[in-house]
């Protein structure tokens, strides 16, 4: 006996709930697609990996320079922990977030040949930009580890705090990149500011300069900045610095958490018309 099996696919209505199960059946093509994005990057690079550390790694020098006494002291009023390392600490995380932003803002433009072909979740393509930059984030903090035994420091018990940060900074690139790029679909011209914009919201976080240079009445706006609390929890888990304002922590992090659901609302929303508009 022979039975027909047919699949039909319609748009959705209203609010729909993210499907963890349909996601989790897809979990394949994440992979390839994330082998795909990491052998396209490196391929016929001379240098390779080495790209992944690099571009923080000049700018760590370059701040160590410019702001680590050189020219301005805006490093930490404690001399215990060198500006090098206090910088990379920080540019670690950040650089992680700008990659993954980027490269999600981008994703679904960026995959409107397999958009327009088949059917898939649409989340997995700004899900596949955030969790494919992981690897260039771990390249970087094997050259942060090597970075802190150079100088002989040890990381205090905080450092068990180290993958929670991580996933703040995996929540924050993610819910950024869900807006972004659900924007540029309809404007393209989100593609032309989110480089600018990245830029601009670099000088907001404290990866140059130290929180407490900053006068006290300003230090609520500066933990505005989701970020801040992903740079605050880096240095405090990798450092042994004193901990940070838990309150304010909860504040950024909160944001993080808003900025993500609405992020998925909004794709959700708006992840029905791509077809149509791309």
């Amino acid at each position: 006996m022979s039975s027909e099996y047919s699949l039909v696919i319609k748009p959705s209505k209203g609010w729909q709930a993210i499907n963890f199960a349909e996601l989790w059946s897809y979990r394949d093509l994440v992979f390839m697609l994330i082998k795909r994005d990491v052998y396209g990057k490196y391929r016929q690079s001379v240098l390779g990996f080495t790209w992944a550390f690099l571009p923080p790694l000049i700018q760590m020098i370059v701040f160590t320079f410019v702001f680590g006494g050189g020219v301005a002291d805006l490093g930490p009023t404690d001399k215990k922990i060198p500006y090098a390392v206090f910088s990379f600490t920080a540019l670690l995380p950040w650089t992680y977030f700008t990659r993954s932003l980027c490269n999600s803002s981008a994703s679904v433009l960026g995959g409107r040949g397999l958009i327009t072909k088949i059917y898939f979740p649409r989340l997995i393509l700004p899900l596949t930009a955030v969790i494919g930059s992981l690897i260039d984030f771990l390249i970087g903090l094997s050259v942060l580890i090597i970075l802190m035994l150079s100088f002989k420091i040890t990381p205090g018990i905080a450092i068990l705090s180290l993958p929670f940060f991580v996933f703040i900074a995996c929540l924050a690139a993610l819910g950024f990149g869900l807006w972004f790029t659900s924007l540029s679909v309809k404007y393209r011209d989100i593609g032309y500011v989110t480089p600018f914009l990245v830029q601009l919201w670099m000088f907001a976080t404290p990866i140059i300069y130290a929180i407490e240079r900053f006068p006290e009445k300003y230090h609520m706006l500066l933990w505005l900045n989701p970020m801040t609390g992903v740079v605050e929890g880096f240095r405090w888990a990798l450092l042994d610095l004193p901990p940070p304002n838990w309150g304010l922590m909860g504040l950024s992090n909160a944001i993080v958490a808003l900025v993500l659901v609405s992020g998925l609302f909004y794709f959700r929303t708006m992840e029905k018309t791509f077809v149509d508009i791309i």
